[in-house]
């Protein structure tokens, strides 16, 4: 007798949700894999998944035209609701010719600031009528889930026209003081580029793109960012001064020196994240924060990039953090351990002398 794949996808969904997971794994010869507080955990309470069983959930999970988009390109990223009470982030890739699933879990409810233990701090660039702010890090370390604070945050607080451009669709915001139009690549719009070049014409206030990935997306958000409007965007980078040196490498040598100035008067901000293993379980945030000022758009115009990580670390009074005194600060509250903190610390010796 066929296994029902629906009822088996619902029932590792419900897994997920009792175990406070935040990713599920479906891969052809492994049991089904969730990751809890960053560690991943093989369900051997479940089968060993078989080829036909990842078709069976592929054909659960993708519609027939995504289907056919997958089998085409070998990959796809999508999102699948489960009766409105939870949403996963989904990509779909083979592996060693096999087809393979992951899930990310996206939470109904849009955490706040206090919630999320991230800094005040933040809340300041919600409240700015135009520029280009930017949460970065690896994958998986909430900068979606960041950047969907800051979307609430001017949603409950502002009158403004917020479009978000994303791939696939991840939170789902209720419209409160803000009207959000909310546009998925392939389903709303063709590509990135294509729906911010669009957004002109559609009396936006605030934009966010999900994630930059071409020099046209990047180029027109600096445009948007200088012409009045508030981009908000990620990129996978470690720290402020890499993630500048990386938007400007990533274009001909010729454009160089327009983006570096464009880049240098419309930047607000850079947010760097890492969520760590807390003692108490669960993740916390350890944060790197540059707050763009006069000295920090010289050091861009002037090709001193190189210099920023100082200004982070000696901005302390205007509002700054550096990864390093973020780490030694959870050390001392007993948030996380030492051992962890100098895991994730940039400058190891720094952090000796912190903590």
């Amino acid at each position: 007798m066929a296994l029902d794949y629906k009822k088996e996808f619902e029932d590792l969904i419900d897994i997920v949700a009792k175990e406070s997971a935040s990713d599920l794994h479906l891969c052809e010869g492994r049991y089904p894999t969730i990751r809890v507080a960053s560690f991943l955990v093989p369900l051997m309470n479940r089968k060993i998944l078989t080829k036909e069983d990842t078709l069976g959930f592929m054909s659960t999970v993708l519609s027939p035209e995504d289907r056919e988009l997958f089998l085409k390109n070998k990959e796809i990223d999508f999102s699948y609701n489960y009766r409105d009470k939870a949403r996963f982030r989904g990509n779909g890739y083979f592996q060693q010719g096999t087809v393979s699933f992951a899930f990310r879990l996206i939470p109904k409810k849009i955490r706040d600031f206090d919630e999320l233990n991230l800094p005040p701090a933040l809340q300041t660039f919600c409240e700015k009528q135009q520029g280009f702010f930017l949460v970065v890090g690896p994958v998986g370390h909430g900068k979606t889930t960041t950047l969907a604070a800051m979307v609430e945050r001017i949603n409950e607080n502002r009158a403004e026209h917020i479009i978000t451009i994303e791939d696939p669709i991840e939170y789902i915001y209720e419209q409160k003081k803000s009207v959000i139009d909310q546009r998925e690549v392939r389903i709303d719009t063709l590509d990135f580029s294509t729906a911010l070049r669009s957004v002109f014409r559609q009396d936006v206030d605030v934009i966010l793109i999900g994630e930059m990935r071409s020099i046209d997306t990047i180029a027109t958000a600096v445009t948007a960012a200088e012409t009045g409007h508030l981009v908000l965007s990620t990129l996978h980078t470690n720290n402020a001064a890499q993630t500048i040196n990386r938007i400007i490498d990533s274009f001909p040598a010729g454009q160089q020196d327009q983006i570096r100035i464009q880049l240098a008067s419309t930047l607000t901000g850079i947010f760097s994240q890492r969520l760590i293993p807390r003692i108490s379980g669960g993740l916390i945030p350890a944060y790197e924060l540059l707050i763009s000022n006069a000295a920090v758009a010289n050091l861009i115009r002037e090709k001193r990039v190189h210099e920023i990580n100082t200004v982070i670390e000696t901005g302390l009074d205007q509002g700054m953090i550096d990864m390093n005194r973020s780490l030694a600060e959870l050390v001392r509250r007993g948030e996380i351990t030492a051992e962890n903190a100098y895991l994730y610390s940039p400058n190891p010796k720094i952090l000796e002398r912190l903590i």
